[in-house]
């Protein structure tokens, strides 16, 4: 028998608070990029992580091709990600002319590992991209040694890391730079929008040109200097002052949001723990290093065939379950970009047996038998732990 209710796969986690930030912006007569709503959440962002400087940009992406553009990588030039990761991390290295070199995955994080990336550093590799999957912290100790023992840069992909913590310390700013993405999927959402972090003081004066077309306009506006004009090769990434306005009220309510998720995710994790003990699927692994923010729960089933199976079960239950990326080393662009595939055997493996549950802050208040619904179905396709 049908359930009642289908169960979103996200929703924003959005009120009356954000109406009224966005009714004010509206009102102020500030509608473009870098206004007074922008400044404020650049500083609290800044001042939370410790960032040297915090830049929000249209996405994750630009911050991340912003940092590409900062280390000048280009033609020749090799960059260490995972290839479990969303295109946007390949795109900024590849759109430079630079070349992804794919590492493969740990069990239980789906995080880079770090003894792969150690096999693929040649004397061409420039730079290092950890992707903080789901909310936790790569091995971002074993990392840095690698980086630092081959004078290697680092760009931290924190898409969905916000608010998340490697011992302790902010998600995207232990490299030289991270991006962090506020797409409406993410935690901590203004539907589209992003931010580049930066370390490095040296590195502030450049990332405001390019991020500004090129120009050195902010510093104009600031009356540094008596006009503007075009200063390096560039692009607009700055997002509108709306947005940022949204961004402000959803980055003030980032403990109570976590605080919602956290919630749905120990539910899941208890309501699976029967199955995974039973050897019929892994739940996903916080590394006591990790500070979650609890973006994502997914698991791996033991057989990669019963992943299609439950994914199937779980939309008749009206639970809109997923799996995740496709590798990028043998979609057809990477396939393009290197037709000699390397495997990389946990990548496949895992990918083919993910699923991800739906999760987003007011998931237990609106569907309150999410926990049994989910519980029934495992039972349905894997029987009884």
């Amino acid at each position: 028998m049908p359930y009642r209710s289908t169960i979103p796969f996200c929703s924003p986690d959005s009120g009356s608070a954000e109406e009224s930030a966005l009714a004010a912006a509206l009102r102020s007569g500030v509608w473009r990029g870098d206004g007074p709503a922008t400044r404020r959440v650049q500083n609290l962002i800044r001042l939370h992580t410790g960032a040297k400087r915090v830049f929000l940009t249209t996405s994750a992406t630009h911050a991340m091709e912003l940092a590409v553009m900062l280390l000048d990588i280009g033609p020749g030039d090799e960059v260490i990600m995972p290839s479990f990761t969303f295109v946007s991390t390949a795109n900024a290295v590849v759109l430079r002319g630079g070349k992804p070199i794919f590492a493969d995955i740990v069990p239980g994080t789906m995080n880079m590992d770090p003894q792969d990336v150690a096999r693929l550093i040649t004397p061409r590799t420039r730079a290092i991209m950890p992707v903080h999957y789901a909310g936790v912290a790569c091995d971002m100790g074993a990392l840095l040694s690698l980086a630092g023992e081959a004078k290697l840069a680092m760009i931290e992909d924190a898409a969905q890391g916000v608010d998340a913590y490697w011992n302790g310390r902010a998600l995207g700013t232990l490299g030289e730079f991270g991006a962090f993405s506020f797409h409406d999927t993410k935690n901590i959402a203004c539907g589209e929008g992003g931010a580049l972090l930066i370390r490095d003081e040296a590195s502030v004066a450049r990332a405001e040109i390019l991020r500004e077309k090129g120009t050195n306009r902010s510093a104009f506006l600031r009356g540094d200097v008596d006009k503007y004009t075009w200063m390096d090769a560039g692009s607009s990434y700055v997002p509108a002052d709306l947005l940022a306005a949204l961004l402000e009220v959803q980055w003030m309510r980032r403990q109570e949001i976590r605080a919602n998720r956290e919630r749905a995710w120990r539910g899941y994790h208890q309501a699976l723990e029967p199955f995974e003990n039973a050897g019929k699927l892994s739940r996903n692994v916080i590394p006591g290093y990790a500070t979650s923010n609890h973006h994502t729960y997914f698991f791996t089933t033991e057989r990669v065939e019963d992943r299609d199976a439950l994914l199937t079960a779980f939309k008749k239950a009206g639970i809109s379950a997923a799996f995740h990326y496709v590798p990028l080393h043998n979609s057809p662009f990477g396939l393009n970009l290197n037709p000699s595939v390397r495997p990389l055997p946990n990548t496949e493996r895992f990918s083919d047996s993910q699923i991800r549950l739906p999760l987003y802050g007011s998931l237990v208040d609106d569907h309150p038998d999410v926990f049994e619904r989910v519980v029934d179905v495992l039972h349905q396709i894997l029987g009884s732990p």
